[in-house]
């Protein structure tokens, strides 16, 4: 994640004139905090375009965590998911994880206690408890999606407060083993949509998995249809799809969908991707990131799984 940090902060200094007023300095974004458990936590919430003139309608809400080392700025900017939430009307927001200057980070169990370590999932809880109080938020629709660590810490979401969140999008991210083993659900245990979204180049986060560490891409995958349906996969009861709409970027993509029970779990495979969000500016430094996928539009496809789900 640090060589990932580097390659944001240079595509941030390349791009700051043409995004700032756009993201940054927009009233729609609004930078907020919390207090949990005597520590100030920080926030930005973005609300779409339509929010202000339709006073009696309640939205749909993404949290959007960012990867190790980076800030909830560089995720927003980043993954451009503000677009979407004007497009498809929903509220965004990106919380920031705790540490000093380029180690903001989420507790997942690598390299700190699972149980002891900072409380990310209290935070979230008690930051969704904020948002409904002062949003006007759709309670059966919350959201949450991820970058790498923001990607595992999504799973343990999905894991730890599935009577809240409906449904999650992991990115360049797989199942912890350390949530596998570990979790412990904060309310009643209920089913949740799980995506997973990796390229098979990826080289910070492996597709195939890392012993100890979190499970392949196609074993998370499994793992979540078994425990939304007590079964296992049929590859029989799976839609699937294939995507390259730009032949020339090198990748294309894969995606397959359990059809067993109200709560989804699916795969998209990114074919020669790198550890990077699809359809998001291809920039390339020399950093070993790797290829990003033109052939979908990953907050459209996120988005479209999401709005199947509702808690």
């Amino acid at each position: 994640m640090k060589s990932l940090r580097l390659f944001l902060s240079t595509v941030l200094s390349l791009s700051l004139l043409a995004t700032a007023s756009l993201y940054v300095e927009n009233v729609q974004a609004q930078e907020k905090g919390l207090t949990h458990k005597e520590e100030k936590r920080r926030y930005i919430v973005y609300t779409p375009k339509s929010y202000a003139s339709n006073p009696d309608k309640r939205y749909p809400l993404v949290l959007n965590f960012h990867g190790g080392g980076m800030t909830a700025r560089e995720q927003m900017l980043y993954t451009q998911m503000n677009k979407a939430a004007d497009q498809f009307d929903f509220i965004v927001v990106y919380p920031q994880g705790l540490g000093n200057v380029g180690k903001q980070d989420w507790n997942v169990g690598f390299g700190t206690s699972y149980q002891d370590g900072t409380d990310d999932v209290g935070f979230t809880d008690s930051l969704l408890n904020q948002l409904e109080k002062n949003f006007r938020i759709d309670s059966s629709r919350i959201y949450a999606t991820g970058l790498s660590r923001g990607g595992f810490f999504a799973q343990r979401l999905a894991a730890e407060l599935s009577h809240r969140i409906a449904a999650i999008a992991s990115v360049g991210a797989s199942l912890p083993v350390p949530v596998e083993q570990n979790q412990v659900p904060r309310g009643e245990k209920k089913p949740v949509g799980v995506m997973i979204a990796m390229g098979t180049a990826d080289q910070v986060v492996l597709y195939a998995g890392k012993p100890d560490g979190y499970l392949s891409a196609l074993a998370g995958y499994e793992y979540w249809i078994q425990q939304n349906t007590g079964k296992v996969r049929d590859a029989t009861m799976e839609n699937k799809q294939s995507f390259n709409r730009d032949p020339n970027d090198g990748t294309d993509v894969d995606i397959i969908e359990n059809k067993v029970g109200q709560y989804q779990a699916s795969l998209v495979t990114i074919n020669n991707g790198g550890h990077t969000w699809a359809g998001a500016d291809p920039f390339n430094i020399g950093l070993p990131i790797g290829k990003t996928s033109n052939d979908i539009n990953l907050n459209d496809i996120i988005w479209q799984f999401f709005q199947k789900h509702r808690r």
